[in-house]
């Protein structure tokens, strides 16, 4: 028992140091800025505190000799930043919001007076962002919830970019070793080119670099996508950088339920097929996300169900008639029969369009014998049938937030998604059979502790961020 308590203390260790490598693929933002006052000289030892509107959430910096500073670590959100300065009025800017992986320069002139004076700033304009060198667009939370999505899969709003396109063969991208999901290529770049960060942790599916599967849009609060000359974070991969971030809880509880059906007895049968389609799709769950204590602590909790069942009525399939199986090739040999739309006549020694049934292959005939081998009463051999299709699809997502003051902050976050997909094995029909059955698990786990602690009058901001996920394993079963 030590020693398995020491290997599993050896493993948390490794697992902890070896996240050094992605702690700089931020899911936050940070500010930057200078502080003067009325004449245009640099104020030193100014506070400057970021206030997180929806959590109440403080982090705070002080101004260097160069009236400078940095606020990092920020979660994204509507922010109030506010700095003071004895001998002067206390400045106050609100209407601040920060997106994924945001870096705008917010400066301040303040002006002389009691610090019990306030002078508040409204910021209406967007802020401008002049220190990446990407290109890149912001998918808003507004824009995740309402932009009807073709399945509700979240990785199609990718599109929305303007530079993505999806690559040959699009659609979804489901075999045995993925889950199922969306290639898209951005900028012509390669499909499996690309980044994928959630929360601050690479996302990307080491078997074939396309992405592991990304929360439901109810659960997602926004993401970004990036590319052209790219940060030295994302060096790595040469198309783009797609970065995400979850939901988290704020001081007041929010939550939603929801449900999307489709089903077949609602559609108009296709001109094409002998009965309408039976297609059965369910997709409901729901989130919750509140304080656990107020300004302190917070979670969010999301679920989603999508169940399919589907049988299509469009295969067709030739199977030989009871007169071939005496022998008798009259009938498949006239031109109705056959796609040169002529008449075929058996080459030699066979002699009209006739065959001994002693020439047929007794392995063949033993398994036109089988019981679901379909036979048929069409002269040509043709019977039409349709292919069980059916999914079963769990994403659960889990969030807790801990800001312990102004200079410690701490969260977790977990992801499992489960992709089942039944076999279309039909005991009375045994061509129907295509795909076993299929199992994907995916697993992701990240959390990120920060502290800020000063330096002389320079702040520096210490993160530590843990990422692990199990890459989706598949299993097949008959």
């Amino acid at each position: 028992m030590k020693r398995i308590a020491a290997d599993r203390s050896s493993a948390w260790l490794i697992f902890l140091l070896s996240c050094a490598s992605v702690w700089a693929q931020s899911s936050t933002a940070q500010i930057n800025g200078t502080v003067k006052d009325q004449s245009g000289a640099v104020l030193p030892g100014a506070d400057v505190t970021a206030t997180q509107t929806a959590t109440g959430a403080k982090r705070s910096a002080v101004t260097d000799e160069t009236g400078s500073y940095t606020l990092t670590n920020l979660p994204i959100g509507p922010y109030t930043l506010e700095m003071a300065l004895p001998g002067f009025r206390t400045y106050v800017r609100s209407g601040i919001v920060l997106q994924v992986n945001d870096n705008p320069v917010v400066n301040a002139i303040l002006e002389v007076g009691q610090v019990a004076e306030t002078v508040e700033v409204q910021a209406n304009a967007a802020l401008v962002e002049t220190r990446s060198t990407g290109v890149g667009q912001v998918i808003d939370n507004q824009r995740v919830l309402e932009l009807p999505l073709n399945g509700r899969q979240a990785t199609e709003l990718i599109f929305l970019a303007g530079m993505a396109t999806p690559t040959a063969g699009a659609g979804l991208v489901s075999n045995v070793r993925n889950y199922p999901t969306v290639a898209i290529s951005v900028a012509g770049g390669l499909a499996t080119g690309m980044t994928y960060v959630l929360d601050g942790g690479t996302h990307n599916d080491p078997y074939n670099n396309l992405n592991l599967p990304l929360p439901f849009p109810d659960a997602l609060q926004e993401f970004k996508v990036e590319t052209s000359a790219l940060p030295a974070q994302y060096g790595h991969h040469s198309s783009a950088a797609v970065n995400a971030v979850t939901k988290s809880g704020t001081n007041e509880f929010h939550g939603d339920l929801f449900e999307f059906v489709r089903n077949g007895a609602l559609n108009a049968r296709n001109a094409f097929a002998l009965t309408r389609d039976n297609l059965k799709r369910n997709q409901f769950g729901g989130t919750i996300g509140g304080p656990i204590v107020n300004n302190k602590l917070f979670f969010f909790a999301g679920n989603q169900t999508t169940i399919q069942r589907s049988t299509p009525s469009d295969s067709i399939m030739y199977v030989p008639t009871p007169a071939m199986l005496a022998g008798d090739f009259t009938a498949i040999t006239l031109p109705a029969c056959n796609t040169a739309g002529k008449q075929i006549n058996l080459a030699l020694p066979f002699v009209g369009n006739r065959i001994s049934p002693s020439s047929f292959s007794p392995a063949a005939i033993a398994i036109l014998k089988q019981p679901g081998f379909p036979t048929t009463a069409d002269p040509c051999g043709a019977i039409r049938y349709g292919r069980r299709a059916g999914s079963n699809e769990y994403i659960t997502l889990g969030r807790v937030d801990y800001q312990a003051s102004n200079k410690h902050s701490l969260f977790g976050r977990y992801l499992q998604a489960r992709f089942d997909q039944p076999t279309d094995y039909d005991p009375k029909n045994l061509l129907a059979l295509l795909n076993a059955t299929l199992a994907f698990r995916v697993n992701s786990l990240s959390s990120c502790a920060s502290a800020l602690r000063a330096a002389s009058t320079s702040p520096e901001t210490v993160r530590l961020r843990a990422r692990t996920t199990r890459p989706p394993f598949s299993f097949q079963t008959m």
